[in-house]
């Protein structure tokens, strides 16, 4: 953003001008009643305070500006110096003072730049202001919060050092840091405002509802369940056998849209899996003690005829798995997505199988899955977990979803980040969930970011739908994938491809 200032500035739009907008915008973003608290830091976010104060003075609603510091940017000492000239309340904070009385807290305190643990005045206004039960507006971020990864220091009693916002109103973009780490906690409603700033650099794609329509596309008549896709889902072992959990794998894909779901077992599991299989079928992989043999003949019998696979999910440890997984790697050539034990068993191998293969391949790592096939500590993936998702994913030449509160979906040059999904979801299974509904995607839908983020999206919207009807304690992964069709329901109409 600073990058992108610069380059508006020097294109003829001044910088007071900018801050001008930023107020503006700002201001037309609320129904402002009652008294309001505008609390000012020392940078451009002051200004932008400064500017909102004029405009509420202007339509007669009272205010006050609380300062941080006596301290101010070139630009906006420009505006304080206007409010001063207006009569506009102005008061140096103190530790001790309250916010008692003000309906209303404007929070300009620190902006996108933001980075460690806010100190001194600040950090006594934002826990005031978090006390005040007032309605807080945060200008372009909640003050306290990193815009790059949604980081938040901790105070002394383990709460989050930032502010907690009831609306949050950014500017030029949204950032990062609103979708991110604590984002979705504390920045509240998201409203941005374009105020002409232009970006130098590639952003990234925030979808909503609607953006899906090349995906779940209208379905003619004239089709069958080839026209969908036939795929294969390998996984469970003895440990990990879930019946149940392989079964509303299968689920999930058919929900998803695919034609035809195959669930490749060990044939030990076969009994417990087939009376949980309705629509899906079953095909046997040799085992030996709970753990998946490397049969290439059995394996060929698996892939033959499909347009997709899946491999990883409920696997295990087994001794096999290495084996299998590069085999798979060396001769299938459609669409593979790898998940979970399928991560952890990529994460042993050569690399090189990743270029080498013909397959187009899918990576659906948690950040600590992600550290193992990486090598990058997770502390620098959730410092800056949309470059390494982009840098790993172009150098292995893979589409990869990175988990997170927001997910990260990029093949290294195109990049989406999806912010849907709940708390109710952080229960066992809802990654399965999340593979299942990607396998039946890929079943009739190209690899790439967009395929792979509407896998994203459904899950996400799927959760949110189950938590609005249950609650975020009681969720269990079923319940999201029960809310697949509803999902893409909603999905479909927004996209207008539903008729």
């Amino acid at each position: 953003m600073r990058e992108s200032d610069k380059a508006t500035i020097a294109g003829g739009i001044s910088a007071i001008e900018l801050m001008r907008r930023a107020g503006e915008g700002i201001f037309a973003s609320h129904n402002w009643q009652g008294k309001t608290a505008i609390l000012c830091g020392t940078g451009n976010n002051g200004g932008d305070g400064y500017v909102l104060a004029l405009l509420l003075h202007e339509k007669n609603i009272p205010c006050s500006l609380f300062l941080a510091e006596d301290r101010f940017s070139p630009d906006g000492r420009y505006y304080y110096e206007k409010c001063l000239a207006e009569n506009i309340p102005v008061i140096l904070w103190q530790e001790g003072m309250t916010l008692a009385g003000y309906g209303e807290i404007a929070d300009c305190l620190f902006g996108t730049g933001f980075r460690g643990k806010p100190e001194g005045n600040a950090a006594d206004m934002i826990r005031t202001a978090n006390q005040s039960g007032a309605y807080i507006i945060s200008v372009d971020i909640p003050s306290g919060l990193n815009g790059d990864n949604g980081s938040a220091a901790s105070d002394t009693d383990g709460s989050l050092l930032c502010i907690k916002a009831d609306l949050t109103v950014s500017i030029g973009n949204p950032k990062y840091g609103h979708y991110l780490g604590n984002g979705k906690d504390v920045t509240g409603r998201l409203i941005n405002r374009d105020i002409g700033i232009k970006p130098v650099q590639k952003g990234v794609k925030v979808p909503d509802h609607g953006d899906f329509g090349n995906v779940l596309c209208h379905r003619p008549h004239n089709s069958h369940k080839g026209t969908y896709g036939y795929v294969t889902i390998l996984g469970g072992c003895a440990s990990y056998g879930g019946a149940v959990k392989l079964a509303n794998l299968g689920h999930c894909a058919l929900r998803s849209g695919c034609g035809v779901v195959r669930l490749a077992v060990g044939e030990s599991l076969l009994p417990a899996v087939t009376p949980h299989v309705l629509e899906s079928t079953v095909f046997g992989i040799p085992d030996k003690d709970g753990f998946m043999c490397f049969s290439p003949a059995k394996l060929d019998e698996a892939m033959v005829s499909t347009a997709a696979m899946a491999v990883g999910m409920g696997w295990g440890k087994g001794e096999d798995n290495g084996k299998i997984l590069s085999y798979i790697l060396e001769n299938y050539d459609k669409r593979l997505l790898i998940d979970a034990d399928g991560l952890n068993t990529l994460a042993a191998l050569d690399k090189s199988l990743l270029h080498k293969t013909k397959a187009q391949i899918v990576l659906t790592p948690h950040p600590k899955e992600f550290e193992r096939i990486s090598g990058i500590p997770m502390g620098e993936v959730f410092a800056d977990p949309v470059n390494c998702a982009e840098r790993f994913a172009a150098k292995h030449s893979v589409c990869l979803l990175l988990k997170g509160t927001s997910t990260v979906v990029t093949d290294g040059e195109d990049t989406w980040l999806i912010p849907r999904g709940c708390p109710g979801m952080g229960t066992a299974g809802s990654g399965d969930v999340l593979s299942g509904i990607l396998t039946g995607l890929l079943g009739y839908s190209p690899v790439n970011p967009e395929t792979v983020s509407c896998g994203a999206y459904i899950a996400g919207l799927s959760g949110e739908l189950a938590q609005a009807d249950i609650n975020p304690i009681s969720m269990l992964s079923s319940d999201t994938a029960n809310h697949i069709p509803m999902a893409v329901t909603e999905m479909m109409r927004a996209a207008g491809t539903l008729k």
